[in-house]
């Protein structure tokens, strides 16, 4: 665990450059705007280590690396996010020497993340021999005109006459961290200087794959406040810039403003860029800095409005969730349907930028609640519309029906290592129960025949070939398996895994009945499903084999786990965590210790069908078994344990999801922050704290407050109800805006009247 910043419940506040943890620092600053994102990277020069990441959504590239060319099935590539033009970038010097805080002596040094308008701003005072020179720094990226940027750096002169130089310039000549043999993914398509102006269109390289180039144009436009001595455009290979020199004098400021505009071929015809991209600049300019920063700050507080969970009492703790939430709309709000979550979003390069189930496990529910029902559409549009790539997948593996990558950008699997993309199938059931859990939580009952039935019949069809029949026990099974642990590899029988794919088939069979019902039968017949094949479906889903042990009373979470040497968390000395950085890999995969949810990944879903007595005898099982390396994994185990009355657990797996990122708690945060885990806190909230379910269209509540709290309170939408939920030591109060609404409050029966208020003594749980 570290903490660089301050506790405060709406910012992220840095009062000391941290030179040796330069890197966390600049993970813990990512700004984004769902169009575009990046590190929180200085825009002067800083010659330390540091990680430089600008991000453009939807832009990708295959890596060429094929760990396992010589197996059949592989991935031809893998797909990886690439660090795209650095266009923050301004050369400042003081008479002629330049400002580099790693060299430089820096006092009163602060930085500054604003979330509730997302701005980052940065000040600080720098010497060169006897000249201080205080500097501010503010930078936002737009939410209201999703491809502008904007910076305003400020000088002042405290004790000397002189010169400032200005250097804004957009560097193309970029690599990837994790690239191999430092590759260069990009090609220079165009630049130009001018006093003022410049622009640089970049273009991804062409690659073996087939797969699609991209095109991306940035243009700046710099404006100088003070009296500017000389102006000079000049450019070199993939680099373009402006040197202005101002004369500056002792304790008045100096300013410098660059617009920036990226524009993609993904949105416009390759010889529109730069002309779109100078629109950009031009309405930009028009309305200046002052008032393009108040409308972007508007824009947040909106989010705010709709999407904040206060809390009284714990700092830390609403620090936590506001960051969660700030990083997550950052990343995605859902206006481009063509887009989706990757796992480190707009702050790093690690795990390729691409999508995993992560969105559809953990990122639905928050967006169902918390912002219009097309963006959860949208994400479950994402995965209907790259169903032939699922095809495809299955196919590599001589198997009929659709299987989902577990990393993507087109649909086609691109992730390089065998336990993953052909072992850790699982993936495949959270595709189908995003259908059920969006179809279910907003009514939108039209979404099964436009979309959700063609997904589900592939991932049903994929089930039924995937399993195999045991003449000798009369049961189907599932061999060669990795399950959501993924410090288990190769295993038979992953107790959810069969769990999901007998639940898949289960709720397809009952999405055919409905349709044919409801006078969609065309569908059904249009994809060809017979009573044969819906026979196999029954026979699977009446006959699947699930690994339980009697003496236990547990579901065991694959065949031969129980045959490994039980330890708990406790028994592992400091020196041994986390295990994945100070174990071998084999040493792992041997050891009876959970990565994440598994077992209890499936009775967090499917919660409603099963017993609380299976729930706990469960989860005291597995959870002391559980190193919770995975940054998925302490939600689920939060919202189970409030669920089961284990309060103090429920908070501190909350407060270890909620601060995974600015504690860093598995100490690999200056890689960047885990995104898609970051709805974690919600949930364990939303679900753990106020205990919300929705299954079988029925919505309920059961809320407890942790100790540490005084109050809590949030809002969600709900179908056509917009529903504030407030919690205190003594009272829960719902009030609604919206018709009557029907619905159970500890169990019971209430309801809640049109734009009403109902008020009732907090319940302990037991």
């Amino acid at each position: 665990m570290k903490r660089l910043f301050e506790v405060n419940s709406w910012k992220i506040v840095e009062n000391e450059l941290h030179k040796e943890d330069f890197r966390l620092a600049e993970s813990m600053t990512s700004l984004g705007n769902g169009h575009m994102g990046m590190r929180g990277n200085f825009e002067e020069s800083y010659s330390g280590d540091f990680h430089r990441g600008s991000y453009v959504a939807g832009v990708w590239f295959p890596d060429k690396t094929r760990v396992g060319w010589w197996k059949n099935g592989y991935p031809e590539y893998f797909g990886k996010v690439i660090n795209s033009t650095n266009f923050i970038g301004i050369r400042v010097l003081v008479d002629g020497e330049e400002i580099d805080l790693f060299k430089n002596d820096v006092r009163e040094y602060y930085r500054e993340l604003d979330m509730q308008h997302g701005v980052l701003t940065r000040t600080f005072t720098v010497t060169h021999g006897e000249k201080e020179t205080d500097v501010k720094v503010v930078r936002f990226l737009s939410v209201t005109d999703k491809e502008l940027a904007a910076i305003q750096y400020t000088v002042t002169p405290k004790n000397y006459d002189g010169e400032i130089t200005f250097i804004p310039y957009l560097d193309g000549d970029i690599r990837n961290e994790d690239s191999n043999y430092d590759e260069d993914f990009w090609t220079e398509i165009s630049k130009e200087a001018t006093e003022y102006h410049a622009s640089l269109v970049m273009k991804t390289k062409d690659n073996p794959f087939g797969t699609p180039t991209f095109q991306v144009a940035t243009s700046m436009k710099v404006e100088v406040g003070g009296e500017v001595v000389s102006v000079e455009a000049t450019s070199k290979n993939e680099y373009v810039e402006n040197k202005v020199v101002v004369k500056a004098s002792q304790g008045k400021a100096v300013n410098l403003v660059k617009y920036v505009a990226v524009t993609t071929d993904r949105d416009y015809l390759t010889n529109e860029l730069t002309n779109k991209g100078k629109e950009v600049l031009e309405r930009s300019s028009e309305k200046g800095f002052e008032q393009l920063l108040n409308e972007h700050s508007n824009g947040w507080l909106k989010r705010w409005e709709m999407a904040d969970i206060e809390i009284s009492g714990d700092d830390e703790a609403q620090q936590g969730i506001r960051f969660n939430l700030f990083q997550l709309f950052s990343t995605y709000y859902g206006e481009d349907a063509r887009l989706n979550i990757g796992p480190k979003g707009f702050t790093g390069e690690k795990y390729g930028g691409a999508t995993y189930w992560d969105t559809e496990a953990y990122a639905i529910p928050l967006y169902l609640s918390t912002a219009s029902p097309e963006v959860a559409r949208n994400l479950c549009v994402y995965r209907h519309n790259q169903l032939d790539g699922a095809y495809h997948n299955a196919k590599q593996q001589g198997l009929k029906g659709a299987l989902y990558p577990m990393v993507t950008f087109t649909g086609v699997e691109c992730h390089n290592e065998w336990e993953i993309t052909f072992e850790e199938i699982h993936r495949n059931g959270a595709i189908a129960y995003a259908v059920y859990n969006y179809v279910n939580y907003t009514g939108d009952k039209n979404y099964l025949h436009e979309y959700g039935i063609d997904v589900l019949t592939g991932i049903s069809r994929f089930w039924a070939d995937r399993v195999h029949y045991n003449k000798k026990k009369d049961q189907y099974m599932m061999h060669g398996v990795t399950g959501p642990n993924e410090y288990e590899n190769n295993v038979n029988n992953n107790w959810y895994t069969n769990l999901i794919a007998t639940w898949t088939l289960r709720y397809t069979l009952e999405v055919i009945e409905a349709l044919k019902a409801n006078g969609h039968g065309d569908r059904v017949e249009g994809l060809a499903i017979n009573s044969e094949e819906t026979s196999k479906w029954q026979d699977i889903i009446n006959k699947m084999y699930f690994p339980y042990d009697e003496e236990l009373d547990v579901y065991v979470q694959h065949d031969t786990f129980l045959d490994k040497e039980l330890m708990t968390v406790d028994e592992l000395g400091v020196e041994n965590r986390p295990i994945n950085q100070k174990w071998s890999w084999d040493r792992i995969l041997r050891s009876c210790f959970i990565k994440q949810a598994d077992v209890l990944q499936g009775l967090y879903f499917l919660n409603h069908e099963f017993s609380m007595e299976e729930k706990r005898k469960n989860f005291e099982f597995y959870e002391p078994m559980t190193v919770h390396e995975s940054s998925l994994s302490p939600c689920i185990h939060s919202i189970l344990a409030a669920e089961l009355g284990m309060e103090e657990k429920a908070y501190e797996m909350y407060n270890r999801t909620a601060r995974l990122d600015l504690d860093n708690y598995n100490n690999d945060t200056e890689d960047g922050l885990h995104i898609t885990s970051m709805t974690g806190a919600w949930l364990s909230i939303v679900q753990g704290f106020a205990g919300m379910r929705s299954a079988n269209e029925e919505l309920s509540f059961a809320p407890f407050i942790p100790k540490a709290w005084d109050r809590y309170s949030f809002k969600i939408v709900y179908r056509d109800h917009m529903i504030t939920i407030e919690v205190n030591k003594d009272e829960v109060t719902l009030t609604q805006e919206g018709p009557a609404l029907s619905m159970k409050l500890y169990g019971k029966e209430v309801t809640l009247l049109q734009n009403g208020k109902l008020t009732v003594p907090v319940e302990v749980r037991h």
